[in-house]
């Protein structure tokens, strides 16, 4: 056969052979789930965490795996019923604190965080690098569930309160909107705790249905308008000091996932955890500043309450210890990791920040 014979039959055979899939098609099936958020759309960073999480995924994918989020009372109220949904598969996913679920079991606390717990890096670190994820996934396990870490908070304040609180007496009778684990220690101290939805706080304070409420921080307060029925506001919230943010999954539902989707959605999780940690560290001097020039009075819990409220959380973990053996163990692990690297605190970031607080006070 000659040489052009040769190369225009080549061609021919190429044109019609069929051409293969790409690996990376084959792998990349078309996913849609559906998210509930527990919080509504006028929370701009928490609600936003989920549609930053789902931007992230859609995109690494080219919109193969699509996740659609939806607030609070879209498809189910937020609380603990976007947690429930998800075990039941009614939905695929949530985005939520995971202490919603203590009435389910107090052990659910941790993946958000408990009081006097460690603080936002090092609940990131004993999730990230020290096992700790790991640890609950194994209780989440016996939930249909599977969360990874998808936003921080960092320490909360602890309150609005409508009159001055100096002393423990001053805190009895004082029904109070409190998450968490939090409740069940005011309890022991006279506080009358609440579970109230984040949209119904404001007309709550208003009416006088509550005489006090903490929800996250100056920026998410201001928003919910907080300072305008309650002037006293208190700091540090010891029952909020590194709140988590999970994405948590029906655990059938993620065990059908590619391995590639795992690894986009981990990630994306990672991300967005990182961006909402650093929009609230963004956002809320500059609305601190707003809420104190409206009126509100910053005042700090005295330590005589920050003593009996640490008595009252130990009571509390005994308490719980004593029936619930894998919160003790898990309560163990944490309160282990805080103490071990709370050292470090001390000899590098806690010296540093009051430093420098204090010479840029001196310097004004």
């Amino acid at each position: 056969m000659k040489r052009r014979q040769f190369l225009a039959a080549g061609a021919t055979a190429a044109v019609a052979a069929p051409i293969a899939s790409p690996a990376i098609a084959q792998s990349a099936p078309s996913v849609r789930w559906r998210l509930v958020s527990a919080f509504p759309k006028s929370l701009d960073t928490l609600y936003g965490g989920s549609v930053e999480l789902a931007r992230r995924v859609s995109e690494a994918t080219d919109g193969q795996f699509q996740i659609q989020p939806f607030a609070a009372g879209e498809i189910v109220p937020g609380g603990a019923a976007v947690i429930d949904a998800t075990s039941k598969n009614t939905v695929e996913c949530c985005h939520t604190c995971s202490y919603y679920g203590i009435g389910i079991d107090p052990t659910f606390a941790f993946g958000t965080c408990v009081p006097f717990g460690p603080n936002a890096r090092q609940t990131n670190a004993w999730l990230t690098v020290g096992g700790g994820n790991d640890v609950l996934n194994e209780f989440y396990a016996k939930h249909n569930l599977y969360a990874l870490p998808a936003g921080n908070t960092g320490v909360q304040m602890g309150g609005w309160f409508r009159k001055e609180i100096n002393t423990v007496e001053d805190l009895k009778g004082i029904k109070f909107r409190v998450g968490g684990l939090a409740g069940n220690v005011l309890l022991k101290l006279g506080v009358v705790p609440q579970q109230i939805g984040g949209g119904d706080l404001y007309s709550s304070l208003e009416r006088g249905t509550i005489d006090a409420a903490e929800w996250t921080g100056p920026y998410d307060d201001e928003k919910l308008g907080l300072y305008r029925v309650a002037k006293y506001y208190y700091y540090p919230g010891w029952w909020d000091q590194g709140t988590v943010i999970s994405m948590m999954i029906n655990r059938a539902k993620w065990d059908e996932l590619p391995a590639r989707y795992k690894a986009v959605l981990s990630n994306a999780c990672a991300a967005t955890n990182q961006w909402m940690q650093a929009k609230y560290d963004h956002e809320n001097p500059i609305a601190l500043k707003r809420v104190v020039a409206a009126g509100a009075i910053l005042r700090p819990f005295s330590p005589a309450i920050m003593e009996a409220s640490f008595k009252a959380t130990q009571q509390t973990y005994d308490e719980i210890n004593a029936s619930n053996p894998t919160f003790k163990k898990i309560l163990g692990e944490v309160m282990a990791y805080r103490d071990a690297t709370s050292l470090w605190w001390q000899v590098s970031e806690l010296p540093y920040d009051i430093n420098i607080a204090n010479l840029i006070r001196r310097a004004r």
